[in-house]
């Protein structure tokens, strides 16, 4: 704690595109402050510790060793999160990270055992968890309301290869080493994490990856089919080159069927079908209105589960799910071969 009692934040790179985000939310929570920032770009980090009032630490492990430090926030490249992930957790300190935990699932079980064994507050940042549209599927899949659920289909999709948008201090998205990917790795975490929470565990896995632009030497057009164990398929595609069009997300079931378009006018979109509802029940097109209420934000949850033991939308594991079903989805893509879990 800080001396005025305020939780202390470290603030562990700016690389992420999400970090100057994740650090004006510290700043916007009353009982936490900033007390150090590292990041690998010295002259990043230096800024942004004089842009919020704080000190910039030449090394990692001088930032981990403050006395008033309780936490730490972590938006390096993904290639560095084993190593600065584990460090904070030997270190006693709660873990909040962007996605995804790491490039492989070698480091991500080395990162799950040395969170276990520190005890730590730790979350992920997939924001999906705490949107309403995506709870309220969550909700008529945990209720039986599509049946045995058979079929997910979704796509993610947005313009950054065509409009390059990664250069500078964000080049590093489009380097596999830093990375672990391109459009799939990056923007498909969203879609696959959603989809291994709503399905299970993933059986196998067949894929197709490619550069359409050719504007970054990564993909960014790709897409998977995915069996789980409960027999389900999932289907996902991804894209860094989609102008224009939806992102739908959609689940069949043998009773059922569930459609969100969050893009859609006055978004989100749902319509849910199913033979288990009557007339007058949540049946047919709901409004945004009839959602659940939407949660606090993961940020928040985080410093909630440090002062009060509370448990948050995401967790180590979830990390891991989300790492191993990655990985596979790239082996299968890479070598064109069906990839078994």
């Amino acid at each position: 704690m800080t001396p005025d009692g305020k939780l202390g934040i470290g603030l562990l790179s700016f690389a992420h595109v999400h970090a100057r985000g994740y650090a004006d939310q510290v700043r916007d929570i009353t009982d936490c402050a900033v007390v150090g920032v590292w990041d690998e770009d010295a002259a990043r980090g230096s800024a942004e510790a004089e842009r919020r009032g704080a000190t910039f630490h030449e090394s990692y492990e001088e930032l981990l060793a403050l006395p008033d430090l309780d936490a730490v926030i972590v938006n390096a490249p993904t290639s560095m999160h084993r190593e600065l992930i584990c460090a904070a957790a030997k270190a006693g300190k709660h873990i909040f990270t962007e996605k995804s935990l790491t490039v492989t699932l070698e480091d991500a079980t080395a990162v799950m055992h040395a969170v276990e064994e520190s005890g730590v507050k730790f979350v992920i940042s997939l924001p999906s968890r705490v949107r309403p549209e995506i709870l309220f599927a969550k909700r008529v899949l945990d209720m039986g309301y599509l049946g045995e659920v058979t079929q997910m289909r979704t796509r993610i999709a947005h313009m950054a290869a065509l409009d390059r948008w990664f250069s500078g201090g964000s080049a590093w998205f489009t380097d596999e080493k830093a990375a672990g990917g391109g459009a799939f790795f990056d923007l498909g975490c969203h879609r696959i994490d959603v989809m291994r929470w709503f399905l299970g565990e993933p059986a196998s896995v067949v894929a197709q990856m490619a550069n359409t632009s050719q504007v970054y030497d990564i993909d960014d057009n790709m897409a998977a089919l995915i069996t789980f164990r409960n027999k389900a398929i999932g289907m996902i595609d991804v894209s860094w080159v989609h102008r224009y069009g939806p992102n739908p997300l959609e689940i069949y079931g043998t009773d059922g069927y569930l459609s969100i378009d969050a893009g859609a006018p006055n978004a989100p979109k749902i319509q849910l079908i199913s033979g288990q509802l009557k007339a007058g029940d949540i049946l047919g097109y709901i409004s945004p209105a009839s959602l659940p209420p939407a949660p606090p934000s993961l940020m928040h949850q985080w410093v909630s589960a440090i002062n009060t033991g509370s448990t948050c939308a995401t967790s180590i594991y979830d990390g891991w799910n989300l790492v191993q079903l990655l990985e596979g989805c790239y082996m299968a893509g890479r070598e064109g071969r069906e990839v078994t879990f």
